[in-house]
C-alpha cells in the first residue's frame, strides 16, 4: 500500500524551532503521520502549546527549551531524548536566527552570533543525531536552508547567506560520509515564508512584498503549511533513495531568470 510507505508510526523525531513558523509545522505534521516528537525552542511557552497540540493528536510530544547555539544545552536536549525515547529516527534543523547589517557595517560579532545559530549548533544537533543514528543503521535528518543557500540575497542578508551556504555543504557532506550507513541528510531551501519577522520587515517597508512575488511565479508568499508534506516525505521510506539533496521550496523562484516576468 503506498500510504505504508508515509507511515512515521513508532519512530521519534527532533524538530528545532517547533513554537512557531515551520518547525510548528513540520513537528504537527510529523506527528499526524504517527512519530512521536520532541520539540526544540528558545520560547518556553510556545513550544509547551506545540507539544500540547500533538499530545491532542494522539502523540507523545515532550517539549525542550533549548538555544540552539548551546552546545551544552543541545547535548542535555539528547541525553533527555536517550532517557525518554530511547532512539531518533528523523532531525528537522529549524531553528536559528540572523543578524541583518550593510557588509561593510556589520559587526564580527554579529557575524559570529549568525554563525553559531545557523551552522555551529545546527552541526551539533547533526553530530549527535548522526552518532545515534549510525549505530541503530538508520534515520533521516533534514537541514532548513534557504536560497540564500546557493543564491545571493542582498539587503543586508551577508552573515545569514554565508551560514546558509555553509549549512548547504554541511548537508552534502554529511550525505556523503553517511548515506552508506543508512543515514540520510537533505535539505530544503525555502523561499519567502511567512513569519512574524518577514510580517514585521513588509509591513517596514511598502515595497517589499512586491519585490518578493516579482520573483515567484506561484503568485503568492510561502505558508509554514507548505512544508508538511515534504517533511513527512523525507522523513519517511517513500524518499529512501533521496540523499544529499538541495529540495527548493520556493513557488518557482529559482527556474525564474533574474530578467524574467511573470506577466506578458
Amino acid at each position: 500500500m503506498i500510504g505504508e510507505l508515509f507511515n512515521l508510526s513508532g519512530r521519534v523525531a527532533v524538530v528545532s524551532g517547533a513554537a512557531q513558523g515551520m518547525g510548528r509545522a513540520m513537528a504537527i505534521a510529523l506527528a499526524e503521520a504517527g512519530a512521536d516528537v520532541m520539540l526544540l525552542d528558545i520560547n518556553s511557552a510556545g513550544v509547551k502549546k506545540t507539544a500540547d497540540e500533538i499530545a491532542a493528536l494522539g502523540r507523545q510530544a515532550i517539549p525542550v527549551t533549548c538555544d540552539v547555539s548551546d552546545v551544552s544545552q543541545i547535548r542535555a536536549m539528547f541525553a533527555q531524548l536517550d532517557r525518554d525515547f530511547g532512539r531518533i529516527d528523523f532531525l528537522g534543523n529549524v531553528a536559528g536566527e540572523a543578524v541583518r547589517a550593510r557588509p561593510e557595517e556589520i559587526a564580527l560579532e554579529d557575524v559570529e552570533k549568525t554563525w553559531r545559530n545557523l551552522v555551529f549548533g545546527r552541526f551539533c544537533c547533526c553530530q549527535e543525531a548522526g552518532r545515534r543514528m549510525l549505530r541503530a543503521g538508520q534515520g533521516s535528518i533534514v537541514n532548513i536552508g534557504s536560497l540564500a543557500s546557493i543564491t545571493a540575497m542582498g539587503r543586508g542578508h551577508i552573515a545569514y547567506s554565508m551560514a546558509m551556504g555553509a549549512v548547504a555543504q554541511m548537508t552534502r557532506e554529511l550525505s556523503t560520509e553517511w548515506s552508506g550507513r543508512g543515514v540520510r541528510v537533505n535539505a530544503i531551501l525555502p523561499a519567502q515564508v511567512v513569519n512574524p519577522g518577514l510580517e514585521e520587515r513588509m509591513a517596514a517597508d511598502s515595497n517589499l512584498r512586491a519585490k518578493f512575488l516579482s520573483g515567484i511565479p506561484r503568485g503568492r508568499l510561502g505558508h509554514p503549511d507548505d512544508i508538511k508534506g515534504l517533511a513527512v516525505f523525507l522523513a519517511s521510506d517513500a524518499s529512501s533513495w533521496i540523499t544529499g539533496a538541495l529540495i527548493p521550496m520556493d513557488g518557482g523562484n529559482l527556474a525564474m531568470n533574474a530578467g524574467g516576468s511573470i506577466q506578458w
